[in-house]
């Protein structure tokens, strides 16, 4: 099984980029659909049932995907053999701030419920706040996996 990783290695690597690069698109877009969901629709409009599918496309098929993606790619990264010293803090700052990354996904889905059933009770601005974690999580990982502190 190592030597099939290693043998696939950059097309892993490349599948995990592109993967990660579909699902951050999703994170940043969906918290600001939230802002105009919010701050421009009325609820139980025919503007709201819009926002509401395309809030629901976007999570199912392109977040959602693209998440399980980053994990699988990421996952079979991690498993090649030499890849990953664990003794060093850059693997787990990695591993922090994508848990967190799909903590901030998971609540993205139900906050997406919460407008379906009329609960909503966030505002834009601070849906536009949550829009900024994606960003700093981006930065921890990127800056772990290349400075590799």
């Amino acid at each position: 099984m190592h030597d099939l990783l290693t043998d696939w290695y950059f097309w892993i690597k490349s599948l995990h980029v592109v993967s990660v690069i579909a699902w951050m698109a999703g994170l940043f877009y969906l918290p600001r659909l939230f802002v105009y969901h919010v701050e421009v629709v009325e609820t139980g409009s025919k503007t709201d049932k819009l926002f509401q599918t395309m809030e629901r496309r976007l999570l199912r098929a392109i977040m959602n995907p693209a998440m399980i993606a980053t994990w699988v790619f990421g996952l079979s990264l991690v498993a090649v053999p030499g890849i990953v010293d664990w003794s060093m803090v850059w693997p787990w700052v990695k591993a922090a701030s994508v848990l967190a990354m799909t903590w901030f996904h998971m609540w993205l889905a139900r906050q997406r419920k919460s407008f379906v059933s009329g609960t909503n009770s966030i505002s834009g601005r601070q849906y536009r706040m949550m829009n900024e974690v994606p960003t700093i999580l981006l930065l921890f990982i990127v800056f772990a996996v290349i400075v590799k502190f």
